[in-house]
C-alpha cells in the first residue's frame, strides 16, 4: 500500500461510518417497528430533513415542520423547512423556535399524537431565550461557552437553563399531547438529555447547578446580567411530563461499521476519544500499533485562544501530524479525522487527511505550524499542505470519526 493508497482508503471507510448513520433508514426501520400515526412531526438538527422525509414517506400529508443548517436546508414536499444558524444561534433560529412553540401549543390544546424527531445541533439551530433574556445575550453565553473549551454536556446544562424549548420544554410545551421522540445521538455515551439539549426528556440540572457551571468556569461575570438574574430567581416548573424517547442511531454504530467495511484486521479504540485535541492526538499514536489499522470515535474540545479558522477535527488531525513527526514514524502512515455531519468549525471542511508529508508541505510554503496552532488556525495550515478533507454536508451528524493506518512497517 502506497500513500494514495492508505489516504483513498482512509476516505472510504471514514464515509462507510457516515453511510451507517444514515437518518432516512434509522426512521423508516424505527417506525415500521413501532407504528406510526402523528398528527404533527417536528424534525430539528442537522439530519432533520432527512429524518423528515423518511417520516413522511409512512405519514403522508401530516403537518411537518423541518429547522436545519443553512447547509441541509433544501426544500421537501409536504414539509414546511426552516434554515437557522449553526454553531451560533441566529435571528432565523429565533424565528423558527417561535413557529414549534405555536405549533406545539396548538396541538396541546386538540390533544394530538406528536412525533419528534432530534439529531445533533439542534440546540443552536432552535433558540427560544426564557423571558428577559435575548437572542443576543444567549448567543453571548454560547460563545463563551465554546470558547471556554466546555464540554457539550456542560454547554447543554446551561443552554437548557436558559432556553423555552430545550430540557424538556417541548415536552411541557405540548403536555397533554402524547409525544414520541426518535433521536439520532451525536454525542459520546448517548445521553439522551444532551443530545440537541434534550428537548423531550428532563433536563441535566437545574438552574442552581448552572449557576456553579458558570462559576466554575470563570464565566459568571463574563454572561450579561440578564442570564445572571434569570438563574438566580428562575422559579421551580417541578418534573417533566414523560415522552417516549427512542435511540436510533450513534456514533459507536458508526464506528462498528468502518471496522466492518475494513475487511482486514482492525485495532479498534473501545473508549471514546474526548478531551483536549492534543491530549486526544497523544492518545490516539499511543493506541496505534507499529502496523495497520486502527479506528475510533468520539468527539474532543478545542480552548480558543486565537481568531483563527479551523475546528477540533482540524486541529486534532494537525497535532497527529505532529506527534508521528516526534515519535519518528516516517512517511508511511495516513490518518483522517472528520465529522460525520461534513462540517468542521467554522469552515467547508469536514476535517482532514493527514500524512508522513503534511508538515514538510505547511513549512515549504513558509509556513509557522506551531504559530498557526496558537491562533487555532488550522484550516490554513491544512490548506497550505492540501490535506482539508471537503465532503459537503451529509445531512445527519453522529460526532467524530477517526481512522488511522500505518504501512510499509
Amino acid at each position: 500500500m502506497d500513500i494514495d493508497q492508505a489516504r483513498a482508503e482512509v476516505r472510504r471507510l471514514f464515509m462507510a461510518g457516515v453511510a451507517a448513520a444514515d437518518p432516512y433508514q434509522a426512521v423508516i426501520k424505527a417506525l415500521e417497528e413501532r407504528g406510526s400515526s402523528p398528527d404533527l412531526i417536528i424534525a430539528v438538527g442537522k439530519a432533520a430533513r432527512r429524518m423528515a422525509e423518511a417520516a413522511l414517506t409512512l405519514n403522508t400529508g401530516v403537518k411537518t415542520i423541518v429547522v436545519t443548517n443553512y447547509e441541509n436546508a433544501k426544500p421537501l414536499d409536504g414539509a414546511v423547512v426552516l434554515p437557522a444558524g449553526h454553531p451560533v444561534p441566529d435571528a432565523k433560529g429565533e424565528a423558527a423556535a417561535k413557529t414549534i412553540i405555536s405549533a406545539l401549543e396548538e396541538a396541546a390544546g386538540s390533544g394530538a399524537e406528536i412525533l419528534v424527531l432530534v439529531s445533533g445541533g439542534g440546540s443552536a439551530l432552535l433558540p427560544a431565550p426564557v423571558e428577559g433574556v435575548t437572542l443576543a445575550e444567549k448567543a453571548e453565553v454560547n460563545r463563551l461557552l465554546l470558547a471556554s473549551g466546555a464540554d457539550i454536556g456542560n454547554m447543554n446544562l446551561v443552554r437548557q437553563q436558559i432556553s423555552r424549548l430545550k430540557g424538556g420544554g417541548m415536552v411541557r410545551l405540548a403536555a397533554p399531547a402524547k409525544v414520541t421522540a426518535l433521536i439520532l445521538s451525536d454525542v459520546v455515551g448517548d445521553d439522551l438529555s444532551i443530545i440537541a439539549s434534550g428537548p423531550t426528556v428532563a433536563p441535566i440540572s437545574d438552574a442552581k447547578g448552572a449557576s456553579d457551571l458558570l462559576r466554575d468556569l470563570g464565566l459568571w461575570e463574563k454572561v450579561p446580567a440578564s442570564v445572571r438574574n434569570h438563574l438566580q430567581n428562575a422559579p421551580n416548573q417541578g418534573p417533566v411530563p414523560t415522552a417516549e424517547n427512542h435511540l436510533i442511531g450513534s456514533n459507536r454504530k458508526s464506528v462498528q461499521a468502518m471496522v466492518t467495511a475494513a475487511n482486514a484486521d482492525v485495532r479498534r479504540i473501545e473508549a471514546a476519544v474526548e478531551g483536549d485535541v492534543a491530549e486526544a492526538a497523544r492518545y490516539v499514536c499511543d493506541q496505534a500499533g507499529p502496523g495497520g489499522l486502527t479506528v475510533w470515535g468520539g468527539e474532543t474540545t478545542v480552548t480558543l485562544t486565537g481568531n483563527g479558522q479551523g475546528g477540533r477535527n482540524q486541529e486534532m488531525a494537525l497535532r497527529i501530524a505532529l506527534e508521528a513527526r516526534e515519535r519518528g514514524w516516517g512517511m508511511d502512515w495516513v490518518c483522517l479525522q472528520a465529522g460525520t455531519d461534513g462540517r468542521d468549525g467554522p469552515t467547508d471542511a469536514a476535517g482532514a487527511i493527514v500524512d508522513g508529508g503534511t508538515l514538510a508541505r505547511i513549512e515549504m510554503a513558509g509556513q509557522d505550524i506551531q504559530g498557526l496552532l496558537r491562533c487555532n488556525d488550522s484550516y490554513t495550515a491544512l490548506r497550505y499542505a492540501g490535506d482539508l478533507l471537503v465532503t459537503g454536508a451529509t445531512g445527519t451528524n453522529v460526532a467524530d470519526l477517526g481512522v488511522l493506518i500505518r504501512f510499509g512497517q
